[in-house]
């Protein structure tokens, strides 16, 4: 019965207004303190996450979009030759570097990179210039490369660090700068990591601040969702209750019938002129306030 009384609010309309006038005293008082429709609880304009998040952004720049550098073939079997010839270009790569000739030191350790793709520190330092350069992604992009290559290397953290502190990624700076210091401590990194971390750690407690908020709204409306839940039932029994209602739902004619109405409610046509349907349906439209 409590399911078949679900099914006929939901097609019959699905509101609950007050009771019908012919209703008896005691039966439209209680409707109207259960079935009252309760106010509209305004919720709050949605915050943005950021509207609260004041970061300072100094010293970030736009990010660089070039085409992706030459990363050299990982497949290639590299001789001794090869190893050699490596070795001299990154020589020259740095003594460019040393002469503040940026883009020549960047040519030259590509060299190197294309003689010699396995070795990782060629890529650490590629990626210091392009910081020099102010392309902190194809900095990013090195040193991603050169992780993968040897994960254990200080210097590859501190760059992508740097980086990464170049694009306002605070919190992936704040990462790669102490790791870099727990490898092999680094002044410079050092320094870097005490002006990055504060607004890092600002930027966590901000997203947990609305982490919670989220987990508080969404246990509020579960619990909403039950209350309702549990009004719906408790509905359904007090319709039950009622003497008249539950002696008809105990006849079979008037439970096919009812169930067919419920399902299809152009049909209640065919039981005009039966009063036991009728009747039945007339209670339960007063109800839910929906016309028979």
């Amino acid at each position: 019965p409590l399911g078949v009384i679900r099914c006929w609010r939901i097609h019959m309309g699905g509101t609950i207004p007050p009771a019908p006038a012919n209703a008896s005293t005691e039966e439209t008082s209680k409707s109207k303190a259960e079935e009252q429709p309760e106010e509209p609880v305004k919720s709050p304009e949605p915050e943005s996450e950021e509207s609260d998040l004041e970061i300072d952004n100094e010293g970030v720049i736009e990010p660089d979009n070039d085409e992706p550098q030459e990363m050299g073939d990982e497949n290639v079997e590299v001789t001794e030759e090869m190893m050699d010839q490596a070795n001299e270009k990154k020589i020259e790569a740095i003594n460019a570097l040393s002469e503040g000739e940026l883009q020549k030191a960047v040519d030259l350790f590509t060299d190197a990179i294309k003689l010699n793709p396995c070795l990782a520190i060629l890529y650490a330092k590629r990626a210091s210039v392009f910081v020099k350069l102010q392309k902190p992604n194809a900095a990013i992009r090195d040193c991603d490369r050169a992780i993968k290559i040897n994960p254990d290397s200080a210097q590859t953290y501190k760059w992508r660090g740097k980086a990464h502190r170049l694009l306002g990624h605070w919190e992936e700076a704040a990462h790669d700068l102490a790791l870099a210091c727990k490898l092999d401590y680094d002044e410079d990194a050092s320094a870097m990591l005490k002006e990055v971390q504060p607004r890092a750690q600002k930027i966590a407690e901000h997203r947990r601040k609305y982490e919670r908020k989220r987990e508080e709204k969404e246990i509020k409306e579960r619990m909403e969702r039950v209350k309702k839940a549990r009004e719906e039932h408790e509905r359904a029994q007090r319709i039950l209750s009622d003497p008249e209602v539950l002696a008809a739902m105990q006849d079979p004619e008037v439970m096919v019938a009812f169930q067919d109405v419920a399902q299809n409610p152009a049909n209640m046509s065919k039981y005009q002129n039966n009063p036991k349907v009728m009747n039945l349906i007339s209670k339960l439209s007063a109800k839910f306030g929906s016309k028979p």
